[in-house]
Formats: C-alpha cells, structure tokens, sequence
C-alpha cells in the first residue's frame, strides 16, 4: 500500500534524469530494508514528471537549432503514432578512417575475450564489465547520424522520446501531409492541452516544439464486492489491441491463410450483401488504430515482430513508386505471397469496442460481434496462441485493473483452489502481485485472449502453486504450513 503512488527507481523516467537529480531537488526516496528494492521507490512523483519534462525540453531545443519545421516529445510514444506521415530517407554518416581502425580493434578485443572465456562456467567481473563496454561503443558506432536534405529539413519534424532502458531517442524526418507544399505560416498548430517552447537556429525562425508528456492510465478503481463483475469496455479493448497485433503477425507468416481470408472478404462483398462490413479484416489496407493504448503494446514481441518484418520489405522495394509493379514482376511467387500475407495482415481489426445499446454510434453490437466471432476462425486457422505470442499475466496489464473475484478465479482457473485460498485475505494491491507471481508460467489467459471458451487447469496443480511470503500469510497460514508439507518444501526449494 505504501508504493501504490510511488515510481519505481528501475522505471525509464528515472533512468533518463538519474536518481540523484531526483534526490537533489529534494525528492524523497522509500526504501525497504529487508528485501532488494532496486534503488527504491520515488515519492514525489510530480517532482519526477516535472524534471523529467524539463530534460525533455533541453534536449528539443538543442534538436530545434536543426532547422527542423516541428519537433514532438513525450516520454513514450503510443503504437502507430507515426502512421500517415512519410518518413524522409537521410544518408547515413560514413565513417572515417581512425573510427574504421577503431571498431576493428574493439571487435578483435570482443573476438579474443570471448573466445579466451568460451569455456569459463562464469565471467570474471572485470571480462563482462569489459565486454558491456565494448558492445556499447560497437553500438554507438551503428547509430549513426544521417545528412538530410535542408529542402526536406524545414517540412519535416522529429520524435523525441525516451526508450525502454531510460535513454534519449530522437526520430527524425517525418513530413506531415499538410507540410507537403510549404505553408506561407511557419506555425504548426498547437492544441490545447499541449505545452510549446520557441527555437531559434542558425539566425532563422524554427517551429514551435511540442512538448507533450504522456500520462500514465487511470488506476482502476478498488472494488471488494463479493460479486464477479464483467470486465471493463476499455480493458477488453486493450487486452483485444494485443490479440490484434499478434493476429496480424500470425497472419504474416502464414501466407496461404492470408490469401484465403481476403479471397473470403472478397467473396462476401461480392456475393453477400452487407455481409463483409462485419469481416475482422478491413481490406483496402485501412489499417485500425487501437482507441486504447494498452501497456507494453509497443514493446511487445509482436510489434517488434510486425515492424522488423515491415522495415525488412521496405528496404527491398524500389523508393520510387513508379518501379514498383516491374519490381513486384520480377518476384518468384513465393516471395509475392509472403509480401501479400504482410500487407493483408495489417488489415486485421480483432479490438472489441463497446457499442450503443439502441446502435446509436460508428459502430453496432452487432458488428463489433461478427467482427470477433471471425477474428476466432481467423485465429484457429492460424494457429494463434497468445501465449507463445508474448503475453501473460502481470499487474499493470490484468490483474490490478479487475476486481478481487477475477483475480481470484483467474489463479483458480490455473492453479486450483488451494492456491487461490493463499491470496484470499490479502488486500487487492499484494493479491494482484502474488496473483502474478502464481499465473506466471501457467498459461492462463483472460477470456478475451482466449481461442476457446473454456480453459484447462495445470496437471498437478496443487504442486505447482507456491506460498505466499512469510510476512504476507497470517497467523493461521503459519500454524497450518508444518514442515513436512509437501507443497511448502517444493516451493521453498
């Protein structure tokens, strides 16, 4: 309870503005003296925000002196915000001489550690100190700034925002399509919930800098009703935003399912009327965003996959338009169909939306149910298996946004009765996080994820299910554990 409105030191923000420039603008730091706490909990988390969007500032205005038109930052970007915009193509660096001879040095070094050390059952400390260092500058070496054309510099813009290990990332050249033709007004828009600082490069005027960073999602609300209520609209979306992205990946690699299920929205449209506006696949490539950014969305195994395999193509077409169709002929017709299979995966729409009871809206029940109900064909013909696709469940993305009843059946589904009784006394707060550490591993999945209606609890549950730390179980869980229960020797070991 005491960490609920904390920041964990380990958390990017912290990271990117380090710990002491926390503590030495007077922010207070809980830590715990029994356990590894990882440097600690930050306190005063506006304290954290507000010098995390001044380091942000610093950092766009260094980036403005670049005579870029727009420069927009937040501490993450959601998925997709890159959509629509065309990305401007620079020339990379080229390295010079005394920086070639340099990375062949560090990789001959890295050659020699590790083959000194392959058969070494642990690292010295210094060998693996040594070798982070050098694997750091071998990657400083790859990021390497690119020359932009001026012409392309004063329409185009950049994101700047900070990675998942708590570094500063700036993307640049990206063209709004209102920039295409230069505008007589140098301003870009501002909305109204969005900060703005003024830059100034090389004695010319540049664009405003948005500055925007993101907030975190609302808790969810404690609830302690005995009653198991449904889930939430905006979690099953979100939980549906995964499914999504790891449909769209499965879809991708299985071109001969790719071509039948776009022969099949085909065929609706043109045999059934009104029938394909419900498809879980929107063809003509409109792409769906996702009305709710789910935790860990972007950096999920399946985003990474969609995009590496997108980046992969895009570097094999030709950059002028005009070539495309030769360079689409001289394919093989395998090579066509995985190319097929990657763009009629972004067509996938497998997100639930809550709909209008009186279907007084965008969207109807009815819709949005032929919609999922196809996703579920789509999905077993695939093969989807959400969990080999990345995703379990943890705190931030299920078990703290549902009341206590769900969090109690979801480890009873999984791991049997007896271990749901080893969290039912505890506050909702330390019965997500046990609940966590219980589910992970089991498989289970919340019903929006699932392929079927029903789930199977683990073979030897009881064995498998762990108790809960000492100084979370109470008096009469410490009288009842003996020392020759079975359960509590297996987890202990």
């Amino acid at each position: 309870m005491l960490t609920e409105n904390t920041v964990r030191a380990s958390d990017r923000r912290v990271q990117f503005i380090g710990l002491n420039a926390y503590e030495q603008a007077g922010g207070g730091v809980l830590r715990d003296l029994f356990e590894h706490d990882d440097g600690g909990w930050l306190q005063d988390v506006a304290l954290l925000d507000r010098l995390v969007t001044e380091k942000l500032k610093a950092e766009a205005e260094t980036i403005a002196a670049e005579s870029w038109k727009w420069i927009s930052v937040a501490v993450d970007f959601p998925y997709g915000h890159a959509d629509g915009l065309r990305e401007v193509e620079g020339k990379t660096v080229d390295l010079s001489p005394e920086e070639q001879i340099t990375i062949d040095a560090l990789e001959a070094e890295q050659a020699k550690l590790e083959s000194d050390y392959q058969d070494a059952d642990e690292l010295p400390d210094e060998v693996d100190q040594r070798l982070g260092e050098i694997e750091a500058a071998l990657i400083a070496f790859e990021d390497r700034p690119k020359i932009y054309d001026p012409a392309e510099i004063v329409r185009a813009g950049v994101f700047v925002s900070i990675d998942s290990e708590g570094r500063l990332s700036v993307d640049r050249g990206y063209v709004r399509p209102e920039d295409e033709v230069p505008l007589a007004d140098p301003d870009v828009g501002q909305s109204a919930d969005t900060q703005s600082i003024e830059g100034k490069a090389a004695g010319t005027s540049v664009q405003r800098t948005v500055i925007a960073v993101a907030g975190s999602a609302a808790d969810a609300e404690e609830d302690d009703e005995d009653a198991t209520k449904p889930l939430p609209d905006r979690l099953i979306t979100e939980l549906t935003a995964h499914r999504t992205l790891a449909l769209r990946d499965a879809l991708a690699n299985n071109p001969a399912i790719a071509f039948q299920a776009v022969l099949h929205n085909f065929v609706l449209t043109a045999f059934y009327r009104f029938a394909s506006s419900g498809s879980c696949l929107e063809i003509g490539l409109r792409t769906p965003t996702f009305p709710a950014q789910a935790p860990g969305l972007r950096e999920s195994a399946s985003a990474k996959a969609v995009e590496a395999r997108h980046e992969s193509w895009k570097a094999r077409l030709p950059k002028d338009e005009s070539d495309l169709w030769d360079a689409l002929s001289a394919l093989d017709g395998d090579v066509q169909a995985s190319l097929f299979a990657h763009c009629a995966s972004f067509a996938v729409n497998a997100v639930y939306e809550p709909a209008n009871r009186y279907n007084q809206g965008h969207v109807s029940a009815q819709s949005v149910r032929t919609r999922l109900d196809q996703a579920d064909v789509l999905a077993r013909a695939v093969d989807l298996d959400m969990v080999r696709a990345g995703w379990k469940p943890s705190v931030d993305n299920y078990l703290g946004r549902v009341t206590k009843p769900r969090i109690l059946e979801a480890v009873r589904e999984a791991k049997g009765e007896s271990s749901a009784q080893l969290i039912d006394h505890l506050k909702k707060a330390d019965m997500a996080k046990e609940a966590e550490r219980l589910l992970d591993g089991s498989g289970w999945l919340p019903e929006p994820l699932r392929l079927f209606d029903s789930i199977e609890s683990s073979v030897d549950q009881e064995s498998e299910a762990g108790p809960l730390p000492e100084f979370l179980g109470d008096d009469e869980d410490q009288e009842n554990a003996g020392d020759d229960d079975p359960q509590q020797l297996d987890a202990a070991e």
